[in-house]
């Protein structure tokens, strides 16, 4: 290893997926030095674009001793029994509880930082006791918590989509985070239309899909940046009784509406101008991957890859604003119970009303 590598941040990476976190981080200046995911073709996406450092295999499988050691730790745990599209039973469930391996994971190698992504649902599921649960079993190893929803489109991606980061910092390290400041708004989103441009001239991952003429026919009824609901009553192709996603069009001087991983019934995502749902190429430029990044698998696969990841661009932004964490003084330092109780509780009452809004 070179000397200039020995400098960067070592990352190890859980709950991988295709990659987006990783990606962020490694435009950051970080280093991944191992990582992990389940799914098979995630992990050929994974390896494809940043080596063979991925083992395929469950987590729960997982020895962490065996682990290398490193500064810093990602994972995006499975985020669908909190999600708000459907309906949540959160840590009621199998694999609501596979965060206990992330946090295992933490507690046997005790990184500078950890950060976990999931969805805005997990601050409200089970009553917020969930959220309250991961928390607690995170401090109960030392780690210093900030928990906060965060909308990536103030950080440059051109998609409404809001997830929560939960980082947390070891106490011995003198480094308190506090999200980044926004660099986008209403203002200055970067829209649909801009992130699309130019986009047909990329050979990956843009294979158009086959549609039925209906389905043609309900999108030239809908203006962009509206769904089904645009669709007029007494038109033979009226549809009611559907979530938001249905039959959306993007909007080209807007950021797109949130990209979901799968569904059927016109979840698809479709193009502002043209009656098509979006390849995946184009749902790439919306989380901001790099025309080069090469997804594997079907076009469903790819989807829901690409739908479950982590915008690399919003990644890059966190990662940037942790540096300053690995070139903190170490020092004795133990919050009390009762102090870091009190600043928990005030967080996740602050983004309790987040979520509401």
């Amino acid at each position: 290893m070179s000397k200039k590598d020995s400098k960067k941040p070592k990352l190890v990476s859980l709950f991988s997926g295709c990659g987006g976190l990783d990606l962020g981080l490694v435009q950051a200046g970080y280093e991944v030095v191992w990582a992990n995911d389940f799914d098979h073709w995630s992990c050929k996406t994974y390896a494809k674009n940043f080596g063979d450092h991925i083992v395929e295999k469950s987590i729960t499988e997982l020895d962490f001793d065996d682990i290398p050691d490193c500064d810093i730790m990602t994972g995006g745990f499975p985020c669908q029994d909190f999600s708000m599209v459907s309906k949540r039973s959160g840590l009621e469930t199998d694999r609501g509880n596979l965060y206990k391996y992330f946090v295992k994971a933490v507690e046997t190698k005790m990184p500078k930082v950890f950060i976990a992504e999931n969805v805005k649902g997990l601050i409200t599921a089970n009553g917020g006791k969930a959220i309250a649960k991961i928390v607690e079993d995170f401090r109960a190893l030392g780690y210093k918590i900030n928990v906060n929803l965060y909308n990536f489109a103030k950080y440059g991606v051109p998609q409404l989509r809001e997830r929560v980061l939960i980082v947390g910092t070891r106490s011995d390290i003198d480094f308190e985070f506090t999200p980044p400041e926004p660099t986008h708004g209403p203002g200055n989103y970067v829209t649909a239309g801009q992130a699309l441009r130019g986009v047909k001239k990329v050979p990956y991952n843009n294979e158009h899909q086959n549609i039925m003429p209906s389905t043609v026919e309900k999108l030239k009824l809908i203006p962009e940046g509206k769904n089904f609901t645009a669709i007029p009553k007494d038109s033979p192709h009226y549809v009611k009784g559907m979530i938001s996603h249905v039959y959306r069009r993007l909007h080209r001087d807007e950021p797109s509406t949130t990209i979901i991983a799968g569904g059927g019934g016109g979840t698809w995502g479709y193009h502002y101008e043209e009656h098509r749902p979006l390849t995946n190429r184009e749902r790439a430029r919306l989380f901001g991957y790099p025309d080069d990044f090469v997804f594997e698998g079907s076009i469903t696969e790819v989807r829901r890859q690409i739908g479950n990841s982590v915008p690399p661009v919003a990644a890059k932004v966190v990662a940037e604003h942790l540096k300053p964490l690995f070139k903190a003084k170490q020092v004795a330092k133990d919050l009390s119970s009762t102090q870091e109780s009190s600043k928990i509780e005030s967080s996740l009452k602050l983004n309790l009303s987040l979520a509401a809004e």
